[in-house]
């Protein structure tokens, strides 16, 4: 990306649901990517979504966007048990392809994805967005240039009460359900993106609901004896849902850090900093524009989100669930 980019991406969205929503809703504040088609299993659903949002065509099928040679790249917006087929329609169709985390629900898949992107010359991306967001990326320059001393500890937990049925799609084991891939994978990524290396040690508790889907996972990493990772994800109960970045000269805390919005950090008790990014929309626009861009600019493998850094997500999540 050299040069200035005068074009615009156009997108088309599969699944109607609510993260589709928020895709739409924030693509707009994205100036390189326009929204240009939505598709459902139900053509009614994709026509209401196309006339709440303003979206030019609707269609009836997957297929159908897949076909259509005016979108450019495909938001993949529906449960992570389907990704992987979906993922490799839409590369083998022309497509470049975001896809919503998790990007597959083994490490098996995802190898089957990369190796199709590479085949077709495409861009396929998972899409942690938190990844992209200007307070954990502020959060991370604090980190690297050392404004915590060496790291110690990453705290992180990201759980809200689902209560159980097993008519929910979360809790569905057909579907890949419970906690750990459905929530999980945030603070599995903020260990991976702080850390950069696998533990070497891991203990996990485990608790199920009725159908044997874990519901309630609290997960300790030790990096070498010198630094650890206590990760936690639920859907019995709300956390606090922080992040919280321990070094032996600071403290970085960050609420809701999914979707960040401001860090602080600490010098002992007092905060000596703060970053806070003020707007209205979600927070979508970030990766949006930055793969947008990098699509644009002829990239084919993601920059911040990298294939290495979904492998590592799908490793870990998949050596947890061999304790369960």
């Amino acid at each position: 990306m050299s040069q200035p980019l005068s074009q615009t991406l156009r997108w088309g969205i599969i699944g109607a649901g609510r993260i589709a929503r928020t895709f739409a809703t924030d693509i707009v504040h994205a100036q390189h990517a326009s929204l240009y088609g939505i598709a459902s299993r139900q053509l009614s659903s994709a026509e209401a979504f196309a006339e709440s949002f303003s979206v030019p065509q609707a269609y009836g099928s997957y297929a159908e966007l897949f076909a259509d040679p005016n979108i450019d790249a495909v938001y993949i917006a529906t449960p992570h048990s389907h990704h992987k087929d979906q993922a490799i329609a839409a590369l083998r169709a022309g497509k470049h392809v975001l896809c919503e985390k998790p990007a597959t629900v083994t490490p098996e898949e995802l190898e089957e994805v990369i190796a199709v992107a590479e085949q077709q010359h495409r861009y396929f991306m998972e899409g942690m967005w938190s990844y992209f967001m200007p307070v954990i990326q502020r959060a991370h320059h604090w980190v690297t240039s050392g404004r915590l001393g060496k790291l110690c500890h990453v705290k992180a937990d990201f759980g809200f009460p689902l209560p159980y049925s097993p008519d929910l799609r979360e809790y569905d084991n057909r579907l890949a359900g419970g906690c750990l891939l459905e929530m999980g994978i945030y603070p599995i990524a903020m260990a991976w993106l702080f850390f950069q290396q696998d533990p070497h040690s891991q203990t996990v508790w485990c608790h199920k609901a009725e159908n044997g889907v874990e519901d309630d996972v609290v997960i300790l990493n030790s990096y070498g004896g010198q630094a650890t990772a206590q990760l936690t994800t639920s859907f019995r109960c709300k956390l606090n849902n922080y992040l919280t970045l321990i070094g032996d000269q600071g403290t970085v805390t960050i609420a809701d850090y999914w979707a960040a919005r401001e860090a602080r950090l600490y010098r002992g008790h007092e905060c000596i900093e703060r970053f806070t990014e003020e707007r209205t929309q979600q927070g979508f626009n970030h990766q949006i524009e930055q793969v947008s861009c990098e699509i644009l600019a002829g990239e084919v493998q993601p920059s911040v989100v990298s294939w290495d850094d979904s492998r590592a997500f799908q490793r870990h999540m998949a050596q947890i669930k061999t304790t369960f």
